[in-house]
């Protein structure tokens, strides 16, 4: 019967997918542009990555633009960036361009998943593996689990990497130093909170901020900012998008040695 065909093909291909991605290059929490932008780079270079976002539809903040206004802002030295994704833009003003915010999103999307990447949604990180003072991967479940405050036990996902990338609570890294009494590679030890908005500082801020901050343990998007204590730049996206590619380049090199 058809029925029982459509159930056995989705179950037994997602189970494969799962299989396939328990152990990775690089596990990278958070569904936003930074995290995507990451996913697509590093699976391009050749790298096994898997991204984890709680949501039902990944992507973070860039879907609504601003207040719903679906347009975004993204500045020339991330043009590079706009054009391997093949995103439509306009000009607006001097080294200024808009882009419909639904387009530059699936496009993300789209392209990190043909490249190579997976995509889990509906799961959340509700912890790491933390071996030999190394994050070296993540603890999952599915979100309505937690939500919900259901008793109900996690898997557990090896990388060799880890990106933050869960926006602007900082999630792993706070999970990190509060539960292994560490002390990240920030001023305090600590996740310092990202501070009020500042376009110009938070663009330039928040790619300075995109790094490893312990080891195992990377950093990047407005997670960076909120670790760093840096501003908060608004429906701008061009550093959200530099992030992604430098934080995946650094895990490329890394992992390249």
């Amino acid at each position: 019967m058809i029925e029982t065909r459509v159930s056995r093909g989705i179950v037994s291909t997602y189970m494969d997918k799962l299989q396939r991605n328990l152990e990775l290059d690089v596990a990278i929490v958070g569904g936003g542009p930074s995290g995507i932008v990451a996913a697509y780079y590093l699976a391009k270079a050749g790298l096994k990555v898997a991204q984890f976002d709680r949501k039902l539809a990944p992507g973070g903040g860039m879907w609504g633009g601003a207040m719903m206004f679906n347009q975004i802002v993204i500045q020339e030295e991330a043009m590079d960036i706009v054009c391997d994704f093949h995103i439509n833009y306009q000009p607006l003003d001097e080294g200024l361009y808009t882009m419909d915010s639904v387009e530059s999103t699936s496009a993300l999307l789209y392209h990190a998943v043909h490249a190579g990447a997976t995509i889990f949604n509906c799961y959340s990180v509700e912890d790491v593996i933390f071996k030999d003072n190394k994050v070296s991967g993540v603890v999952v479940n599915w979100t309505p689990v937690l939500r919900e405050g259901l008793h109900v036990d996690p898997l557990n996902i090896l990388a060799k990497v880890v990106v933050d990338g869960t926006g602007h609570d900082s999630e792993i890294a706070a999970t990190v130093a509060r539960k292994n009494g560490i002390r990240l590679a920030t001023e305090t030890g600590g996740v310092i909170g990202e501070r009020s908005l500042d376009v110009v500082a938070g663009e330039d801020e928040v790619v300075k901020g995109t790094k490893e901050i312990y080891p195992g343990l990377y950093v990047c998007g407005m997670a960076a900012s909120a670790v760093s204590g840096t501003p908060r730049m608004g429906p701008i996206f061009g550093g959200m998008l530099m992030s992604g590619k430098k934080v995946a380049n650094e895990i490329i090199a890394r992992l390249a040695r």
